[in-house]
Formats: C-alpha cells, structure tokens, sequence
C-alpha cells in the first residue's frame, strides 16, 4: 500500500497553535504584573485595570479588521507583522515611568498586536486548512490559549517575585521575536499555495484575493451581520464569555488571591492548572462541536460556569484546598464556548464569512471582558473586595445559558444572511 504523507494543514495548525500559545502567554501577563506595579509606582488597581481594558478591547476589535487584512495581504505576513509589533511594544514597557505609557504600550500597542493573533486566526486556519475534523482543529487550536498560560504564567510569576517585574517584560519580548522566524518559514495562506485541497476534501479551492478594503469588507460584514436575530444572540452570550474569562479571572485572580493571604506564585500555579484541565475541556469541546447540537453544548457551558463563579468567593474559606476545586470546575469549561459558537456562526453565516463574522461576535467577547476588568478593579478598589464582581459574573452567565436555546430557533434557515463576501469584493473592485 502506498505510504500516506502528513497533509501540510496539520503542519499550519502546529505553528498556528505555538503563534495562539504565545499570544495567551502575552495576555496573560497582566495578572502578575497588577501588584509589582501598584508597589513601585503606586498606582493604583482600577488605573491599571483600565489599561488591561483598553488592551482586551482592541484585541477584540481588532480581529474582524484582521480576517480582513489576512483576505487581502495574506496570513504568513499578517501574523510576521504583529509577531514583530508585539516585540517592540513588549520591551519598551520596561522603560515606562508613567500611567499613559502603560496605556499607551500594553493598552494601544499590544492589544493591537495580539488582536490580530487572536481567535479568529484559528477559526481562519480552521475553516481554510480542514474538512475533516474541524471542529476538534478549532478546539486545539484554541486550547492553545489554557497552554499559554500553563507555560508562561508559573514562570513569569516566579520572574517577577526573584528578578522584578521588568524581566517578565524582556522575557516574553524575546520569546515572541523568536517565533517571527518560525512562522515565516512554515506558514501557508491556503491549501492552493501547494496546490492541495484541504484536509478530508477533495476539491482544490481557488484562492480568491479581495481587491476592495479590508475595512470597508469588515464593515459592510458587520453592516449585514447586524439585521440578523442570531448575530445578536451570539455576541451578546459571548460578551459574557470575555466578561466571566479574561477580563474577570484572567486579570483579578491573582490580586483576588493575594488579598485573602495565598502567595502569587501559588495563585499563578492555579491559573497554570486552570490552563491543564481548560486544554483538554477545549479540545473536548471541539469534538463534541462535530457530534453534538451547539446550542446543547452552550447551554451547559455557560450554566456550569455560572455556578463556579457563585461559589468562587466562598472557596477563599478553604485557601489554596478550596480554590483548588474551583480550578478545576472552572478550567474545563474556561474557553470551551468557541468551537461551538464558531459552528454556529458557519450555520447562520456560511463557511466563507464564518471567520469574519466570527471576528465581530469575538469582539462583543473582548468588550465584555474589557468592561469585566475595569469594572471588578473598580469594584475592588471601592469596596476592598472582589464579592460583587464574581457573583455578578456568575449571575450573567446563567442568563446567558437562558438565552442560548433561542439561537437559530423558529426559521428554517436559521436566519442565515450573506454578509459581503472576498469573491464579491474581487469583482467589485475590479469593476471599480
């Protein structure tokens, strides 16, 4: 029998997956960064909070412009861009001495870098490189971000504690710089460069280069997207997902640890375990997203981990033990909610403007979570205390569990509109 050779689209995810890891490394770091910074500069939770969400709310807005730029540009040179961006805005954050600089570098500049390495990068990789198995690709891929911070947080914690906050900053620079090599060298734009059809298909798609701006073909999608019931429905349970994820635990666990007594390391290592049980709850995920109604999948995700937040003040009772059983409850449903909200927006959508439409529903995530990270450090820096934050989050999570059978329910065609799409705005241009 002929030997069968590894289709290049496994190849792409690889490097997709190791350019996601780093990419949750990057947004990570904030939460160790939140206490060395009030301590030397004496800022106080709720300024610095406001930069973490300036920077989750451009790494949210960013990523439909992003799809879009990838459609005309490419995505080995989009992603080598941002990779190199990342960097320099990385490094000079050593060198700030004042609130706006840490607005401008972490909130401006990095929240643009990692916007367009963010989610809608594996959805693209996804749908562009697989047919086969492309729900568990996703989940993969977007498990990366639970391996992120499995990798870099017990690390750039234990950095901060023994070298300064400052090496935390030089380490990750240097981690991102050396990955632009990497990803210019093994990255493809399509399974047509190599003039393969994707994986499990049998057909070789043309690729098809929009002519027409990236973001006029972004917003004329989120124009469409709009007059859709289920557009609505999507991005509103995903402003929960950011608001109860990165915004709230991803940014005040830690500062939330400290203040009941348990060391930053050890509230690192949490995260970090949080990382190991959310990398297979995601890649779960993914699978079950090829075999099961999304709806379903949703509908517990989101109960789930409504209940975990509303019993998350409480676990402080029981220190580190307590925690523990949060971590883990937590951690298997921490991003899970992707692959099957990125098969939802296929079915309401189509498969070629998933991604893109994908971008607009991620960026009603990121506002959720920019407002979740200002809101808990206000709330903190208010009242001395985390309890309202948590519970709040816990209490919108259940409505959103409420909201998810309504999603493509009562039409036939669940609503699908058709957003404008790169093969349109090819021709449009070229008539222009």
């Amino acid at each position: 029998m002929p030997r069968r050779s590894l289709h290049y689209g496994w190849i792409v995810a690889a490097v997709t997956f190791l350019v996601l890891l780093v990419g949750a490394g990057i947004r990570a770091t904030p939460g160790v960064l939140i206490v060395p910074l009030e301590h030397e500069f004496g800022w106080s939770d709720a300024t610095i909070s406001g930069a973490v969400a300036i920077n989750i709310l451009l790494y949210g807005l960013i990523g439909p412009f992003a799809v879009a730029v990838m459609e005309r540009f490419g995505l080995r040179r989009t992603v080598c861009v941002s990779l190199f961006l990342l960097t320099i805005g990385i490094a000079l954050t050593a060198l700030m001495r004042a609130p706006w600089q840490l607005m401008l570098l972490w909130g401006v500049v990095v929240g643009s870098g990692t916007g367009m390495i963010a989610l809608v990068l594996g959805a693209t990789i996804a749908n562009r490189w697989f047919v086969h198995h492309r729900g568990l690709v996703l989940g993969l891929l977007t498990a990366s971000s639970a391996t992120g911070q499995l990798v870099f947080l017990p690390l750039l914690a234990s950095l901060a504690v023994h070298l300064g906050w400052r090496s935390v900053s030089f380490t990750v620079a240097a981690v991102t710089l050396a990955l632009i090599p990497l990803a210019a060298l093994l990255l493809r734009d399509r399974p047509s460069d190599l003039g393969l059809p994707p994986y499990g298909g049998t057909i070789i798609e043309p690729n098809v280069i929009g002519l027409q701006n990236p973001a006029t073909r972004a917003i004329l999608a989120l124009r469409d997207g709009m007059k859709s019931r289920d557009f609505w429905l999507l991005s509103g349970t995903f402003f929960v997902c950011g608001a109860s994820t990165s915004g709230l635990i991803g940014t005040h666990l830690i500062p939330a640890c400290i203040d009941h007594g348990i060391p930053e390391v050890s509230a690192a290592g949490l995260l970090a375990m949080m990382g190991i049980f959310d990398f297979f709850g995601t890649t779960g995920s993914g699978w079950l997203t090829d075999r099961v109604d999304s709806r379903l999948l949703l509908f517990w995700y989101y109960g789930l981990r409504g209940l975990s937040l509303i019993y998350l003040p409480f676990s402080f009772r029981y220190s580190f033990y307590g925690l523990s059983l949060f971590t883990v409850f937590y951690g298997l449903d921490w991003i899970a909610t992707v692959p099957p909200t990125v098969r939802l927006a296929e079915k309401s959508f189509g498969k070629e403007n998933a991604a893109l439409m994908f971008g607009w529903i991620a960026a009603a995530h990121q506002i959720g979570g920019a407002f979740a990270a200002w809101a808990a450090g206000y709330l903190r820096t208010e009242t001395g205390s985390y309890l309202s934050a948590f519970i709040s989050a816990g209490l919108i999570c259940l409505l959103a569990a409420l909201l998810v059978p309504f999603i493509g329910a009562g039409r036939p065609g669940r609503g699908r509109t058709s957003p404008v799409g790169p093969e349109r705005l090819a021709i449009e241009g070229a008539i222009e």
